[in-house]
């Protein structure tokens, strides 16, 4: 996520510094970026002089005092807390002194995940959606102590998504609503009612989704929807417990999109077949 919401921001006119610890990932990720922004161009959403000037505002690096003087930090690591908590810990000193500080969870409390801050009322969820340089939603998740409501929706619109403003409850709206439609699918999978490319099919020509909810689990991530679903079991009860087909597949490392099967077989970044259960 952290690379499309790179992307985003770039296109709005902001300059961008991308920071993960591994170089490989930053390689990938402007190689990702690159294609993305020139896919814009071909099909006729970005000229060639924006997708260069939105190119020109990147800086992808693994030095952590890059990041220093940035008026937003917007923390894109997997779904773990103590992860979160070590990644902002860091961020918050370098930072400026006023700026704010996001976590794009999908799931966890932001209150939780903004503890670790000294000043946690600059802290705010940015729920971005995948992949973020389509999709035009983005949750403004406040915190206990956000403070910054203002500063988050103003930061939403200039980069010209629409925010929606939600309290820090288990799985926000918008996740415990999604992981809600696609368990119930993968039960239904499960349980012989239809195939995964039916079930997908009936929810985009009849209810006009996009995508269906196990290719969106696809595209999301096979083991991030499975944490989401544990948190959401644990905080809201057994209507959210994770179907058995869901962790088997987790545990066979058929993680979706970005391990080239989930339910349905990926290939160049598109979903090609179903796959064999």
């Amino acid at each position: 996520m952290g690379r499309d919401i790179a992307h985003v921001c770039a296109v709005a006119g902001h300059d961008v510094t991308l920071r993960d610890v591994d170089t490989d990932v930053l390689d990938d990720a402007r190689d990702h970026v690159s294609a993305n922004l020139q896919g814009g161009v071909d099909r006729g959403k970005l000229t060639d002089g924006e997708r260069t000037a939105a190119l020109d505002r990147l800086t992808f690096t693994d030095a952590l005092d890059a990041l220093a003087g940035a008026d937003v930090a917007i923390e894109a690591v997997p779904e773990n807390m103590e992860l979160k908590h070590a990644v902002l810990s860091e961020v918050e000193p370098v930072v400026a002194d006023d700026a704010l500080v996001a976590t794009n969870t999908s799931s966890l409390s932001v209150t939780s995940v903004m503890d670790c801050l000294d000043d946690p009322s600059r802290g705010v969820g940015l729920h971005f959606f995948n992949p973020a340089y389509v999709m035009g939603l983005v949750e403004v998740v406040l915190g206990e102590r956000t403070a910054v409501e203002a500063e988050a929706v103003e930061f939403v619109e200039g980069i010209d998504k629409e925010a929606v403003v939600v309290s820090d409850t288990p799985g926000f709206a918008s996740s415990r609503l999604g992981v809600a439609l696609g368990c119930e699918a993968m039960r239904m999978v499960e349980s012989g009612v239809a195939s995964a490319e039916d079930i997908d099919a009936a929810m985009e020509l009849g209810y006009r989704h996009p995508m269906g909810p196990l290719k969106l689990t696809d595209v999301v991530g096979l083991d991030v929807r499975l944490d989401i679903l544990e948190y959401l079991r644990e905080e809201l009860g057994e209507r959210f417990r994770p179907p058995q087909v869901l962790k088997r597949k987790v545990r066979a490392g058929k993680l979706g999109k970005k391990s080239g099967e989930g339910f349905y077989v990926w290939e160049d970044g598109e979903a090609v077949r179903p796959a064999d259960e």
